[in-house]
């Protein structure tokens, strides 16, 4: 008896040895910080009329690497670069929020494929605007910083007049825009989609084109197609396009 009174000391705390054993089989304790989303790495910002295009895509990661499940939306943020020697990025203050995109309801940005798109249109001549963008979760967790892009508003070009006509096998656009106030011009973008179907974001040219025609056989019977056209200019080291012009509709037509 007395052996074994000796022996329940000993057994408790091999039982307790084990269950420590098998809470540390459950893997190491992972940081809170790894658990936000990952940091956006495609913010990027065009000028596009009167207008700063920014874009960006959504983290499909947490920090730690993990799948991000729990995305609820993006703050974006603007700041004014001012000239060098007064210009202060990290002061308190420096930049203030653009807008709050909620996922559930979002406003004041549109959605095109994988991207999202704030369109800043509160802008002076001849002034920088720096943004950066953060994501946050359900429980308000909030990324670090994006990248960081950088935007000189110009003044653009003025849009080009467009004109479609239809036949059995194209559509023939004729279009002619004014020399750009600013810059050098560079060519024309062409923007096409289906009637029912939202602007797309890119144009079917890979590179602006010189010409003052197009011919679009990429069609099929019974379809209409909307179409609009833009001026694209070099001011500096940017490229910028004019707003679009007046939206035409097209199609292929049956001969007489």
């Amino acid at each position: 008896m007395a052996a074994s009174r000796r022996l329940l000391p000993a057994v408790a705390v091999a039982a307790s040895l084990a269950i420590l054993a098998g809470c540390g089989k459950k893997g190491t304790l992972v940081p809170p910080e790894a658990l936000v989303p990952a940091p956006i790495a495609s913010l990027a910002v065009a000028q596009k009329g009167g207008e700063l295009q920014v874009s960006w895509s959504g983290p499909g990661k947490q920090e730690g690497g993990g799948k991000l499940e729990n995305l609820a939306g993006f703050l974006l943020f603007r700041r004014n670069v001012l000239p060098p020697g007064e210009d202060c990025e990290e002061c308190p203050g420096a930049y203030s929020q653009l807008a709050k995109v909620d996922l559930e309801l979002p406003e004041r940005v549109r959605r095109a494929g994988g991207l999202w798109i704030y369109d800043d249109f509160d802008l002076q001549k001849g002034r920088t605007y720096q943004y950066k963008v953060r994501s946050y979760s359900k429980d308000g967790a909030q990324s670090k910083d994006s990248n960081k892009v950088r935007r000189s508003a110009v003044t653009p070009p003025l849009p080009p007049v467009l004109e479609a006509h239809g036949s059995p096998n194209e559509v023939e656009l004729n279009y002619v825009a004014l020399p750009p106030e600013e810059g050098t011009f560079v060519g024309y973008n062409i923007y096409k989609s289906k009637k029912d179907e939202p602007a797309p974001l890119a144009p079917v040219n890979k590179e602006p084109l010189a010409g003052t025609t197009y011919r679009d056989q990429e069609l099929v019977l019974g379809l209409a197609y909307r179409y609009t056209v833009t001026s694209v200019a070099k001011v500096g080291a940017d490229t910028v396009e004019s707003a679009p012009s007046n939206v035409v509709e097209a199609g292929l037509v049956l001969p007489e």
